[in-house]
């Protein structure tokens, strides 16, 4: 941490994140998140109703890796034939598969069982980190940064962000209320998800440099 205020942006925010991650996953380790998560499920389950767990299954499926993978392949497209932007295409495999392959480590390791307090849908394996959490973080905010680079207006940079972060914390309310995930498991999932996301942009953001000054 010696040079750390001369480290890039995206590297500070890869440590924030990951200390982040680990903060959480030593409270849920040590039972230390129980509280906040039995406090967090009855606060958002008290307001079940019809068209609210309509609305969580549309969410949790437009988190789901069904509509991930298209979404990715859509722009994988567009990315390699439209816009040529090959390193940008690098970043956005690298982001998706990385934070995929995270997941699964992660739920191996802790293997934390999923909540059983009320159910509204069944769901298989391991609940930390949430894999849907994790997938909307990274497919949402690495199209958040690529979309951001491009981007001059203002306006138009607000109302990604606002996107991006309505659409990532929607699928992450849709877990906790349908039961199948703790919050912990969502925070957790988002801090994970966010320190992969911050490592890989701060060095493609580094090779992108390194070329220019060699150009």
């Amino acid at each position: 941490m010696l040079y750390y205020r001369y480290w890039s942006r995206g590297f500070r925010r890869f440590v924030w994140f990951a200390l982040a991650f680990i903060l959480i996953a030593m409270l849920v380790m040590l039972g230390g998140a129980a509280g906040f998560d039995r406090a967090v499920i009855g606060f958002v389950q008290s307001m079940e109703s019809p068209p609210l767990t309509a609305l969580a299954k549309g969410l949790s499926l437009v988190g789901s890796s069904m509509l991930a993978v298209g979404i990715s392949l859509v722009t994988m497209l567009i990315l390699f034939f439209a816009l040529k932007h090959r390193m940008e295409l690098v970043l956005f495999l690298c982001v998706g598969l990385g934070s995929q392959l995270l997941n699964t480590l992660l739920k191996q390791w802790f293997h934390r069982e999923r909540p059983s307090i009320h159910r509204l849908i069944e769901q298989a394996g391991y609940s930390f980190p949430s894999g849907h959490s994790m997938a909307a973080f990274s497919l949402y905010g690495v199209i958040a940064y690529l979309l951001w680079r491009h981007m001059r207006s203002g306006s138009e940079r607000v109302l990604l962000i606002l996107f991006t972060v309505l659409m990532t914390g929607g699928i992450g309310w849709s877990r906790i209320y349908l039961g199948v995930h703790y919050p912990s498991d969502v925070i957790g999932g988002y801090a994970a998800s966010g320190a992969w996301l911050m490592l890989s942009a701060a060095c493609f953001e580094a090779y992108n440099n390194r070329k220019a000054r060699k150009e």
